[in-house]
């Protein structure tokens, strides 16, 4: 699963930049950066990958609505792990909703607002969160179509084990 998600990295606009091609972002995306770096959101989503290389509590500063899913808890039973999550790249993120360890949040923009709140205890206004959203389309990529295609399996015969009802 590991292999298949770093296959999902694609190159974006933001990369580009990065390279320093000034002018691969937009005056709004530019500025929807400087938006998500004010907000904190690099405190956690940083790197290449702007995320994914640290487990963080969801719900750091104010308590997360859905106390349902204990995180890595679950696993390890250490209360230290209570609600800890791994924090997702965002690469591609404008395209990868619905939101959270629980796919509870349909749109990005309700996604942002949530976690400036319940992580940084921040109310952002409608604008920075617009902004912060009109940035993260920039690390939007193409997945190449044949690594998401469906594979051609081979035909089944009278050997081939049925799938486990359990």
């Amino acid at each position: 699963m590991g292999a298949f998600e770093r296959k999902l990295v694609t190159r974006a606009p933001w990369d580009d930049f990065l390279d320093g091609k000034t002018d691969a972002l937009t005056t709004e995306q530019k500025e929807g950066f400087l938006a998500f770096m004010n907000a904190g959101c690099s405190s956690c989503h940083n790197g290449t990958l702007l995320g994914g290389n640290t487990f963080q509590k969801v719900g750091a500063i104010k308590p997360w609505p859905s106390q349902k899913d204990k995180g890595k808890f679950e696993v390890t039973k250490n209360a230290t792990d209570e609600m800890m999550f791994k924090v997702p790249s965002l690469r591609n993120v404008a395209q990868t909703g619905p939101y959270f360890h629980d796919g509870s949040v349909a749109k990005l923009d309700e996604a942002v607002k949530m976690m400036a709140e319940h992580q940084l205890g921040r109310d952002l206004a409608p604008a920075e969160i617009a902004s912060i959203v009109t940035f993260l389309g920039a690390l939007t990529g193409q997945v190449p179509a044949d690594f998401i295609k469906a594979p051609e399996l081979p035909k089944s015969t009278p050997k081939t084990p049925k799938p486990d009802p359990t």
